[in-house]
């Protein structure tokens, strides 16, 4: 839970210091642009209040890893949902309100996420789970969107090396199978979701893996 405060707390802070014509460029999400992606991390952070606050009383069905359903084709950007989020973040029109919203709802979810008790049970997308581990989902979240902010802008900071290990970690959970040492944590995540396609190098190193990729999760 130390780990979503602080990963959280870093994308936030990524966000808040971007000049405004960074909202235009693009992100490393496909079709979206920067003002696209932070449009979304608001819609994230509603979804953390509402989780913690839906109590559920059954048996956990999920963990942190298995939270994610898994897909075989990369977003397009031409889901319903995705072209949804496209035109709310055009009706903000200023980079400043987009700002305003994430710090606001962004450090409601933060402060919500510091008082949980991580033993309780939450209900979310017809699921059920602890509130550590849907936490702990987020910090994939986080850590994929924040490579996914600094896509095109090399000199953002991005996570940071312990968000890194962590999502790869749970991304090999996830495949049932490890990268290639070679691989470094942020190639692993990239490659491994199918943000960028391998080289012909790496295709080779991943072996009976690279049949696996790419791991869209949702």
């Amino acid at each position: 839970m130390d780990l979503f405060s602080r990963s959280w707390t870093a994308l936030r802070t990524a966000v808040a210091q971007l000049p405004d014509e960074d909202f235009a460029r693009p992100s490393g999400c496909a079709g979206w642009l920067v003002r696209d992606l932070v449009c979304h991390l608001i819609i994230d952070a509603q979804d953390v209040l509402i989780t913690l606050v839906t109590p559920a009383e059954t048996e956990p069905t999920r963990d942190a890893v298995t939270y994610w359903d898994v897909a075989g084709t990369p977003p397009t950007g031409d889901d319903p949902l995705d072209a949804l989020i496209v035109r709310l973040a055009a009706a903000y029109e200023e980079p400043l309100l987009l700002r305003f919203h994430l710090d606001d709802v962004g450090s409601a979810a933060g402060r919500a996420a510091a008082l949980a008790d991580p033993g309780l049970r939450v209900g979310t997308r017809d699921v059920v789970l602890t509130a550590g581990d849907h936490l702990s989902a987020y910090v994939l979240e986080w850590t994929l969107h924040h490579l996914d902010l600094v896509a095109h802008l090399p000199d953002v900071a991005g996570p940071s090396e312990e968000a890194l290990a962590r999502t790869r970690d749970m991304l090999e959970r996830i495949a049932r199978a490890a990268f290639p040492a070679s691989f470094s944590d942020k190639d692993a995540l990239l490659v491994g979701t199918g943000r960028r396609a391998p080289t012909a190098t790496e295709k080779a190193e991943l072996g009976e893996l690279a049949a696996k990729l790419p791991l869209v999760l949702g």
